[in-house]
C-alpha cells in the first residue's frame, strides 16, 4: 500500500474507535436539509511523509489530482479569491453571487507587505527567502489574518506553512485548523506535497518531508458509513510522481506539469455529501 494510505488508514481508525463526539453540542455546521452536521474527532493528528521517497497519494479511493493541483495553483500562483479563476468546484457553495470567497486564501497571499529588503507578497517573499537566505527561520505564510475574517466567506482550515531548509531539502509544515478527513484529507495532503517540488524546484533545492498538523481531525456522522466502506478497499502501491523539471520560475508552472505514473485505485463510486 501507499504510505499515505497507511497513515490516512490508522487516522481513521484511530477517530473512528477513540473519538470524541459533539451531538451533546450546538454545531455551526450542517447538512443542505438543514440538520446539524455533526462529527467524531480526535485532537492534533501529525503525519509525517517523505517527499524524496513517495508522493502521498492514497488509492483506497482516487483523489483528484488534476483538481488539487488546480486549486492550489488558484490560491499560491494566481492568489486569486473568485472561482471564476478555478476549475473545479471545491469552492462553489461559499461563493457569492460573483463568484468571489471574499478576503480569503488567494486574497490573502496577494496583499504586499514592506520588509528592509523591499515590497513583497507572501509568495514572493518565500521565494526571496529560499534563494537569498535558505537558512532563515522564518520564511512561512499565513492565511488566517484576524483583521479581515469578517469578509471571509469561509475561515481558512489550511492556514499556514512554515518551511525550513535542512541540508539542502526543502521541508514544510502545513498547519490546519479543522479537517473533514473522508472529503479532504488527501486533498490537502497531494497539494501541499506538489507546493513543497514547486518551491524546490525553483530555488535549487531537493523535496524533503511534508508535516500534516491538523488541530480537529474530524468525520461527519452522515460519512461514517463512507469511511467504513472505504476502509474495506485494498490499498495499492504508490504511483510514480514527475515534475517538469524544465520549469525555473514558480508562476510558470501548469496543471499539466505534473504527473502520477501507474497511478491505480480502488472503486470508490459515491457522491460525498458536503456540510456548510
Amino acid at each position: 500500500m501507499s504510505y499515505a494510505d497507511k497513515l490516512l488508514i490508522e487516522n481513521l481508525r484511530d477517530i473512528l474507535q477513540n473519538g470524541f463526539w459533539d451531538t451533546d453540542y450546538s454545531v455551526r455546521p450542517h447538512w443542505p436539509d438543514g440538520t446539524p452536521a455533526h462529527t467524531i474527532k480526535k485532537f492534533a493528528m501529525v503525519n509525517r511523509y517523505d517527499l524524496s521517497k513517495e508522493f502521498p497519494v492514497i488509492t483506497v479511493r482516487k483523489t483528484a489530482f488534476k483538481a488539487c493541483i488546480d486549486e492550489i495553483l488558484w490560491i499560491w500562483q494566481k492568489k486569486s479569491n473568485n472561482i471564476r479563476d478555478l476549475n473545479s468546484h471545491f469552492w462553489d457553495e461559499w461563493a457569492d453571487e460573483n463568484g468571489s470567497i471574499g478576503t480569503a486564501y488567494g486574497y490573502q497571499l496577494g496583499i504586499r507587505h514592506s520588509y528592509p529588503e523591499g515590497e513583497f507578497d507572501q509568495v514572493d517573499r518565500v521565494l526571496f527567502d529560499l534563494k537569498n537566505n535558505p537558512l532563515s527561520r522564518r520564511i512561512m505564510t499565513n492565511l488566517y489574518n484576524h483583521q479581515d475574517l469578517q469578509g471571509m466567506r469561509l475561515y481558512p482550515c489550511a492556514y499556514g506553512v512554515t518551511f525550513n531548509v535542512t541540508d539542502k531539502k526543502l521541508n514544510a509544515i502545513l498547519h490546519q485548523r479543522s479537517q473533514d478527513m473522508l472529503m479532504a484529507n488527501n486533498i490537502n495532503v497531494c497539494q501541499y506535497a506538489v507546493l513543497v517540488h514547486m518551491f524546490a524546484q525553483v530555488s535549487g533545492l531537493e523535496a524533503g518531508e511534508l508535516v500534516h498538523v491538523v488541530a480537529d481531525a474530524h468525520i461527519y456522522d452522515r460519512h461514517i458509513p463512507l469511511v467504513e466502506e472505504m476502509l474495506r478497499n485494498k490499498p495499492l502501491p504508490a504511483p510514480r510522481f514527475e515534475i517538469d523539471t524544465s520549469v525555473d520560475d514558480f508562476y510558470k508552472f501548469t496543471v499539466d506539469s505534473f504527473k502520477l505514473i501507474d497511478y491505480k485505485y480502488s472503486e470508490f463510486n459515491h457522491k460525498i455529501p458536503i456540510a456548510i
